[in-house]
């Protein structure tokens, strides 16, 4: 057909002169320029989307809904894709940390208000926390939710109670009981005695709230817990509860001389760190430690006293410290010692030779 050409030899033509490295390229760009632009977008809105879930969760502790996902756009399949490649981690059922696998305590506490669902709040025993009336303790968050809404989540400890607008305060962007409505809440899930603590602290603390707690016990006189809520806000005397037969003893001896009573196995903060005192008179600036080898014999909390006792004395407290045997065999010292350091400045005797 070709002269010249032998059988198998394949003749160049004008048509194949495109098929050079360069027209190759420019055929490439050409022929699908907008497939390159769509995936440029599509990277670009993912991109966007994901930013905003990062403003997103950095407002909420580091933690995002799977509603709230599908609201800024994200489709189901991208979700399990990013929990797949370790993007996403749930800590409650369709809430879950952004970008890490850490989560701080309020954090957690935001993932199970977020959990609950619609009008859930932070209460009882975590919203003491939050609010620092309570000493820190590993435990499920507690939330309360409004009557009817409530849908059991593992891992939180929900509550069903209505809580009027003037009871809900926003910390640190967790939505939380009010602190007097946290009060309230904890005399139903408190015995007498760690109520007490926690009215103290609040008292320490300089707690405010919209409602006092005499309203919030006219407001709801039938829960449970206001007996004992209304028996501490009558009394004049401090009503903590001893532990065992040594403290009683103390008790004993010092009602029967006439000193004024101390709060029993109270909690005080110092540095940042709660403190429990078995005898705390507050005004006069002394505890006293009931010393027992069963308790305080072991090498931590021989070591976690010494500490205790070393920053009371450094803000200004007397520590001194009571034994079994020597409340059992010479209890008029330890009295004459207690009016010694009970005394106001002003009124205690001079060192010898002063």
């Amino acid at each position: 057909m070709f002269k010249g050409l032998k059988r198998h030899e394949v003749r160049a033509t004008g048509s194949l002169s495109r098929l050079t490295i360069s027209g190759v390229s420019n055929e490439i760009a050409v022929e699908h320029p907008r497939d390159v632009e769509a995936q440029v977008r599509s990277r670009d809105v993912v991109g966007m989307r994901d930013r905003a879930v990062s403003r997103l969760a950095q407002r909420q502790h580091g933690v995002v809904t799977r509603r709230q996902l599908l609201e800024l756009g994200m489709r189901r399949g991208a979700i399990a894709g990013r929990i797949q490649h370790g993007h996403l981690h749930e800590v409650f059922r369709g809430t879950y940390v952004w970008g890490v696998r850490r989560i701080s305590r309020r954090g957690r506490w935001m993932a199970a208000v977020l959990a609950a669902g619609e009008g859930a709040l932070l209460s009882h025993r975590s919203a003491a926390r939050l609010w620092r009336i309570m000493p820190s303790a590993a435990e499920w968050p507690e939330v309360t939710c409004p009557r009817g809404r409530v849908v059991r989540k593992k891992g939180i400890a929900l509550h069903a109670s209505a809580v009027a607008d003037v009871e809900r305060e926003d910390v640190d962007g967790i939505p939380v009981t009010s602190p007097f409505r946290t009060v309230f809440d904890l005399a139903a899930v408190l015995d007498q005695r760690e109520l007490e603590r926690v009215l103290h602290e609040a008292e320490v603390r300089g707690l405010r709230d919209r409602l006092s707690l005499p309203m919030l016990l006219e407001r709801y006189p039938g829960r449970r817990g206001t007996r004992n809520l209304r028996a501490l806000l009558g009394s004049k005397q401090p009503v903590g509860t001893t532990r065992n037969d040594f403290e009683e003893a103390f008790l004993a001896l010092v009602d029967a001389h006439g000193l004024p009573r101390p709060r029993m196995n109270a909690t005080v903060a110092f540095r940042g760190r709660f403190y429990e005192i078995d005898a705390l008179w507050e005004r006069e600036r002394v505890a006293v430690e009931l010393d027992s080898r069963s308790v305080h014999g072991t090498p931590r909390n021989f070591e976690s006293d010494r500490q205790r006792d070393r920053i009371l004395l450094a803000e200004g407290w007397r520590t001194p410290r009571v034994t079994w045997r020597q409340l059992r065999d010479e209890p008029e010292a330890i009295v004459a010692d207690l009016r010694q350091v009970l005394r106001p400045p002003g009124r205690r005797p001079h060192p010898p030779g002063k």
